[in-house]
């Protein structure tokens, strides 16, 4: 399907604020990366200049008025700059030094005031304040009569500079520049995230993906504040889980359950499109939903690139019959089934990685196998590898009647998983359906939690329009 510009209930806040606190230390690493660049381009342009000032206030001479001086200080500002910059008080100032000065000098008046401030800027704190020194002895005798009925006293004197009294744009403007590129690596994390093409929201969920969404599994932590971390897993059985997970677990199996009882249908198959989306445990939580209704079940970990379903029971499998050998006809399958008294569920489990599944899954074997598990059992559930992993859930589709696929919250592209929904009606068997795993509750959302009520209505009773292909 092409995709369309996202709309905003296709945006998790909640989910893009996570995302700017994961991706923290790349906000901070180029704050740092600014911030030590700055000042290395600083140390290569910059030439310190070291500034000695004085301060000098303006009379008329014979007068006594304060608001005469304040007009002459005014308007003899630029005159005064015009004889301390002069090339005769630099040969005067050169001549009395000894040495060649490099540096200018400035003269600037401070408002509504008599007062001149003058500076002499040089790369050199020394000739700063030698090149001060010497303006002030011998500007008289090069201005002449040009200051006759004004003269200039000393309020400061000059002093040696004890730091330099510049610094160059960069640097004056590095707070600013810092405080700019983290604010541009955020835009960008969350640009990023939006244009991640993926389910965010559970509510989105029903216009970007191509199928019907059987339910919603909210996100469950293995270690609250309540209790101490554990690395069991989330089984609804279990006293660890919370009320919320275990009930939308049930929900989704009586969703489940009722599709494939429309259809006389026995053996289900659950998959998902990456690792990690959680489908062996809701593959286990499927059939123990089911065994909680006396049926009886077997659940088959059809994974044997990477086992999961011995790990989540908790289950080491020494001295017994793993899938692999049941297939290779080292055993047969009623050798390696086992009843799980806890879950009240039967077990036919892989308890070791296979390097090669290809060699060892066979279509035939596995046929003949499936069709005794039917007549057996009254549920089949079949926990498989991720459909991009391998190709694995293709020779598992030739038995299974029907395939369910975990999407979990911001995980798999939607294109990669609308693509496999066709190739499961390709192959002739029926698609169930989408089960939204690890959803989080969102923030400032208006609707019921996770964004779909179970009982198929929404907040205000309206009918929620389930997409479906027949």
């Amino acid at each position: 399907m092409d995709r369309e510009i996202f709309r905003l209930d296709d945006i998790s806040w909640r989910g893009l604020c996570i995302e700017i606190l994961k991706n923290l230390w790349m906000i901070l690493l180029a704050g740092i990366s600014l911030w030590l660049g700055i000042a290395g381009v600083h140390t290569l342009i910059y030439q310190p200049e070291y500034t000695s000032s004085s301060t000098l206030v303006v009379t008329v001479k014979g007068q006594g008025n304060a608001y005469s001086s304040l007009s002459v200080a005014s308007q003899m500002a630029d005159v005064f700059g015009q004889v301390f910059q002069s090339q005769a008080l630099e040969e005067r100032i050169v001549e009395e030094v000894g040495e060649e000065i490099q540096g200018r000098i400035t003269c600037t008046p401070i408002e509504e005031t008599n007062l001149l401030v003058l500076r002499a800027a040089s790369p050199d704190p020394r000739q700063a304040y030698l090149y001060m020194n010497s303006a002030l002895k011998n500007y008289e005798e090069v201005a002449g009569d040009v200051f006759a009925n004004a003269s200039l006293q000393i309020v400061q004197e000059p002093d040696v500079p004890s730091g330099p009294s510049n610094t160059t744009w960069i640097m004056a403007r590095r707070n600013l520049l810092v405080l700019g590129g983290m604010a541009a690596m955020g835009a960008g994390i969350c640009l990023l995230y939006l244009l991640r093409f993926t389910v965010k929201t559970a509510g989105s969920a029903s216009r970007l993906l191509d199928g019907t969404v059987r339910g919603v599994i909210p996100f469950e932590t293995k270690g609250i504040f309540r209790r101490k971390k554990t690395k069991k897993a989330l089984l609804l059985n279990s006293p660890l889980v919370s009320m919320d997970f275990a009930e939308a677990s049930r929900r989704v199996e009586s969703r489940i359950e009722y599709h494939m009882k429309n259809k006389n249908q026995k053996i289900l198959l659950v998959t998902s499109i990456s690792e990690n989306e959680g489908k062996s445990t809701v593959a286990a939580n499927i059939a123990l939903a089911l065994a909680e209704k006396h049926k009886k079940v077997l659940l088959v970990d059809g994974d044997l690139r990477k086992p999961a379903q011995h790990m989540i029971f908790e289950e080491d499998g020494k001295d017994r019959k793993s899938l692999d050998q049941i297939f290779t006809e080292q055993a047969s399958w009623q050798e390696g089934i086992r009843r799980n008294v806890n879950g009240d569920i039967w077990e036919l489990f892989q308890y070791r990685a296979v390097k090669n599944p290809d060699a060892v899954i066979s279509p035939a074997p596995l046929t003949e196998a499936a069709e005794e598990w039917a007549k057996e059992m009254d549920y089949v559930i079949i926990d498989c590898s991720p459909v991009a992993v391998s190709s694995d859930a293709e020779i598992w589709m030739r038995i299974a009647e029907c395939v369910v696929l975990v999407v979990r919250e911001d995980w798999a592209d939607v294109r990669a998983v609308n693509d496999a929904v066709d190739m499961i009606w390709q192959s002739d068997c029926d698609f169930a359906g989408f089960v939204l795993n690890a959803f989080h509750q969102e923030w400032f959302s208006g609707r019921d939690q996770y964004g779909y009520r179970y009982d198929g209505y929404g907040t205000k009773g309206e009918k929620i329009r389930w997409k479906t292909r027949e």
